[in-house]
């Protein structure tokens, strides 16, 4: 720990900026930066103090020419306060919400906090660490839980754990809470991909989700390869993290790479990265809860760029409409009809 009020802890905090910004880095992570301040007789967590010591570290940052990402695992509502004051947060409440939405057909929290979300965010469905649960949860450090409501009930947030057990056939359940020494019991060790069952329509809806919604897309390496959890690592560590931790040889990313469900997903982000239209003005629709469309345009006449994902969560299917140079084109099967611009 760094006591962040010291003259030494302050120096050695813009030493480090002074080093990076030299380096020609543009963004610095303020990793785990909930923690920074300690004081007495308070949770120690994102106090006002935190929200100061923030402000203070990102206008040094960008005094240094550098973007500031926040990275802080914390009830929706301080992640919206958090946004409002750096240049980046993280979007830990999409991954938990998108697997609620796909696992019950019902895309109602979803749909709310895509209307609230602050678009200034770096997007994930994936880490090096787990599926976080306490980004949808009520809020822990209110006396009254129940006065701090989520994103998700106490009850949909047990269904979810569950789902992701069930859909993993119990290998979630081996690498999450105190059985494989985790740090943070709120969050549920699985890749992705095995959390939606390996169904590979539904993988690509997800990461459809997340592409579409406002942000910096980041996608995890074992994402990326449609990785399944790895049960002989976390056998041979006991470590709940290392499950979805993979190490890779030459041959087995050769052979991912092949898979039909991971060259749709690289076409995919090649369409999110090189189609322009994610510039332009943004709209977000829900219609009875179970059908969601995501549309971007850029330009007001005819022929002007645009891009429509509607999603039915009932069916897990996406249907990707899009325009450039006055020609329309259209996929209903991301899989073997993923786009090209």
């Amino acid at each position: 720990d760094i006591d962040v009020y010291s003259r030494s802890g302050r120096s050695y905090l813009t030493a480090i900026l002074d080093a990076v910004a030299a380096a020609g880095v543009s963004m610095v992570r303020l990793d785990a930066v909930g923690y920074a301040v300690k004081k007495a007789g308070t949770s120690c967590f994102m106090i006002p103090e935190t929200f100061e010591f923030i402000a203070e570290l990102t206008a040094t940052a960008r005094g240094h020419g550098m973007h500031v990402l926040v990275e802080v695992h914390s009830y929706y509502q301080r992640q919206l306060e958090i946004g409002r004051s750096v240049d980046r947060v993280y979007d830990f409440a999409l991954p938990p919400l998108v697997l609620h939405a796909l696992y019950t057909g019902d895309g109602s929290a979803l749909a709310r906090w895509l209307r609230v979300r602050p678009h200034n965010a770096v997007t994930v469905l994936d880490t090096h660490d787990g599926i976080g649960v306490i980004d949808v949860g009520p809020d822990q450090t209110a006396a009254d839980a129940a006065d701090r409501p989520g994103l998700l009930s106490p009850a949909e947030i047990d269904t979810l754990v569950e789902g992701i057990h069930q859909h993993t056939a119990g290998a979630s359940r081996r690498a999450t809470g105190w059985a494989a020494s985790n740090l943070d019991l709120y969050q549920v060790n699985s890749t992705y991909y095995d959390a939606l069952g390996r169904d590979d329509r539904r993988y690509l809806t997800a990461r459809a989700i997340q592409f579409f919604t406002p942000g910096i897309p980041h996608v995890y390496y074992v994402g990326a390869l449609a990785g399944a959890n790895d049960l002989d690592l976390l056998g041979r560590t006991g470590i709940g993290r290392d499950i979805n931790r993979h190490y890779y040889t030459p041959e087995e990313v050769d052979a991912a790479l092949d898979r039909p469900v991971v060259q749709a997903l690289l076409a995919l982000c090649r369409f999110r990265n090189n189609f322009d239209v994610f510039d332009g003005a943004f709209d977000f629709t829900a219609d009875d809860d179970h059908r969601l469309r995501f549309a971007y345009r850029a330009g007001q006449d005819v022929a002007a760029q645009s891009a429509e994902l509607l999603v039915d969560l009932g069916t897990g299917a996406a249907t990707l409409e899009w325009q450039t140079h006055g020609i329309v084109h259209r996929t209903d099967d991301l899989l073997n009809h993923p786009p090209t611009v």
